[in-house]
């Protein structure tokens, strides 16, 4: 059997880094393909298991392989302060557009418009995981599956569908996109088939998108005050889906 290190040099080019305990435990419960994961403390990592994920104990133990602490450091660009990291399969693009085309919907689809930073991206995968959306979607140059953004998303990636898309391939649905110029959220109910589209704080939605919307919705927010953090406004939006008639199912207690 090929050891650890090497099975890791042979597919770190093209596999998803789930860098930490966190980012592990998540894959796996969301039935991620893991060919290979690494510690440099196993006993650690199992009681971590043991007391925050005991559902995943068991396959994690099977999985994990201890290498020393110098191995570890070089096989990850930012060591984690669990001293774990593994390398995922990354879903396939048609199954990611298969479950997106998929109808009818019972949760919405989040498209991140052109997004720059890499952790608000990440921020926003995972509390979308949290409220059970059908997927999330960036435009642009950023790739939604950067180690960074995985890291910031915990490894929920592996709980939504995430991929990348020219505008013209967004998903059917009704278009919501969140514009300072819109209609106040309070007053509308958003369905479980929108489509919810949000710009950049920096210079917000591409004319392209906006000019595409079936409506303009905004948040709100007291003047003087510029704009709100991405996954925040995500947040807010979802919040007020999951309240005014959004798929209970998605939020257990």
């Amino acid at each position: 059997m090929t050891d650890p290190v090497t099975r890791w040099h042979r597919l770190a080019g093209a596999a998803v880094l789930l860098d930490g305990f966190h980012a592990l435990k998540h894959a796996l419960r969301f039935g991620a393909e893991v060919p290979v994961a690494v510690t440099a403390d196993r006993r650690a990592a199992l009681d971590l298991a043991a007391e925050l994920a005991p559902d995943v104990r068991d396959g994690l133990a099977a999985l994990l392989t201890e290498v020393p602490e110098a191995t570890y450091r070089a096989l990850v660009p930012r060591p984690h302060p669990t001293r774990v990291a593994a390398l995922a399969v990354r879903p396939s693009r048609a199954a990611g557009l298969a479950a997106l085309a998929r109808a009818p919907r019972t949760a919405p689809v989040v498209v991140l418009d052109n997004p720059r930073n890499l952790g608000n991206a990440g921020a926003v995968i995972r509390l979308a995981a949290g409220f059970g959306v059908t997927g999330v979607v960036t435009t642009g140059t950023l790739d939604p599956w950067h180690p960074t953004v995985v890291r910031g998303g915990a490894g929920l990636h592996f709980a939504t569908v995430v991929e990348r898309l020219e505008t013209a391939e967004l998903p059917a649905g009704p278009l919501f996109a969140l514009d300072p110029e819109g209609e106040d959220i309070r007053g509308l109910k958003l369905p479980d088939d929108a489509v919810l589209a949000f710009g950049s704080e920096r210079s917000g939605l591409s004319g392209d998108l906006r000019a595409r919307a079936g409506r303009l919705v905004a948040l709100p927010m007291r003047p003087q005050v510029s704009s709100y953090n991405l996954a925040t406004s995500v947040a807010m939006t979802l919040y007020h889906w999951s309240l005014t008639g959004g798929a209970k199912t998605a939020l257990p207690c």
